[in-house]
């Protein structure tokens, strides 16, 4: 991997003429940022837009990466649908940036990191042969394939059961350990447990929240998580 930096994103953005968000956010270089906020303030629309992607509205400010080089090729992207292709194996689904970039792919790597999501037995499957969680660890697998600094999460856990989504949660930050992470999430327990940094975005703009000090991964029961996640949701519920 090559050397991770952080992301700077300062501008505003305007959907039929109406301020969506003005925001000023910095993403530090080697952490995870965990982006809350109610449905409409724009979380998804900052994630795509440092992906490049349409938003159906207007921005006008700078997104910009820390060590001053592009962002283009250096980002990888992880969504809440684990986007496989049905008619490939989880092998094929696993490597399919290659193939679709012209490339012949590293089918050793990629046996490699399904081994590390505990898939490799289930390589030559398709996706209509594996459970929810299943296809959302081949989705990682799929992710860190790509092999990039940054690495944008767009509440990719949000639809598994408790247990596979903590499964998923502690896969992910041992996997995605020393990148700049952001994810997207509507859950303040998952932020609580993951973040090194919280911004918190209402429609009176984004505020950086205090994260514990407890060192990310942090355990479900610890009580300085615990504590963090119960002021979020109350901050959340007030700002509605």
């Amino acid at each position: 991997m090559t050397e991770v930096p952080g992301i700077h994103l300062a501008g505003r953005h305007h959907i039929d003429g109406q301020l969506l968000f003005d925001a000023n956010l910095t993403l530090p270089a080697g952490q995870w940022t965990c982006l809350l906020g109610r449905s409409g303030v724009g979380k998804s629309t900052i994630l795509r837009l440092i992906l490049g992607l349409e938003t159906g509205g207007q921005f006008a400010g700078t997104i910009t990466a820390t060590d001053g080089a592009a962002l283009d090729g250096r980002i990888s992207y992880m969504a809440q649908s684990d986007l496989l292709l049905p008619w490939l194996s989880v092998l094929e689904n696993t490597c399919i940036g290659a193939r679709l970039r012209g490339r012949a792919p590293d089918l050793d790597r990629a046996q490699a990191l399904l081994a590390r999501v505990g898939l490799l037995a289930h390589a030559d499957k398709t996706p209509n042969q594996l459970s929810g969680g299943m296809r959302q660890r081949v989705a990682l697998a799929r992710t860190l394939f790509e092999d990039r600094p940054l690495v944008l999460l767009d509440e990719p856990f949000s639809a598994l059961d408790a247990g596979t989504r903590a499964d998923m949660q502690e896969l992910a930050a041992e996997a995605l350990q020393g990148r700049t992470v952001l994810l997207v999430t509507h859950d303040p327990a998952e932020a609580a447990r993951l973040a090194h940094q919280i911004i918190v975005m209402t429609a009176a703009g984004a505020q950086v929240w205090p994260v514990p000090e407890t060192p990310a991964l942090r355990a479900i029961d610890d009580g300085q998580t615990f504590d963090c996640q119960t002021r979020l949701l109350a901050h959340l519920r007030a700002a509605a």
